[in-house]
This record gives structure tokens, C-alpha cells and sequence, in this order.
């Protein structure tokens, strides 16, 4: 969650205020996003491993952290299967 807001953040907050309001808020957060991003990827193929997803899943996932609010079809998925008893 806190990666994908932060390219929500990126993205509608801080490149806006860059470009039509001369506020240059992009580095600090555009920081905090590629940092949240790694941690993403890394914590994404360890719950893969865990989940027992395939690689076109984890891909699939991967994918949605580039993609504007693709990060909560990832986070409806996993509290979908955790919702569900194990077996």
C-alpha cells in the first residue's frame, strides 16, 4: 500500500506542483518512492515464494506497481487468499 501511494503521490501531487506551481517537491518524493519500490520487489518475490505464485503472477504484480492504483488489485488478491482457509 505505502509503495503504490507513494506513486499516487508522485504522480497527482508532487509533479503537479512541479510543473504548474513552481513547487519542486519531486526529489524527496520521487526518493521515498524508488526506495518504497525495491522494498516492493524485493517483499513481493518473498510472499511469491511463500504463496506459491507462479511467475506470471509475481510478474502480474510487479507489474501493477507501475501502473496508478494497480496496487490495490495486489492487495485485494493477497487479502483474498488469506482469507481463505489453507490447503
Amino acid at each position: 500500500m505505502l509503495e503504490g501511494l507513494s506513486l499516487i503521490t508522485l504522480l497527482f501531487i508532487a509533479m503537479p506542483a512541479k510543473y504548474q506551481f513552481g513547487h519542486d517537491f519531486v526529489w524527496p518524493v520521487g526518493m521515498a518512492h524508488g526506495v518504497l519500490w525495491l522494498a516492493y520487489v524485493v517483499m513481493s518475490l518473498a510472499v511469491s515464494h511463500v504463496r506459491r505464485w507462479s511467475v506470471g503472477l509475481w510478474l502480474l504484480a510487479l507489474l501493477c506497481s507501475v501502473v496508478p492504483f494497480g496496487f490495490l488489485w495486489v492487495d485485494a488478491r493477497l487479502r483474498r487468499e488469506l482469507a481463505q482457509p489453507a490447503g
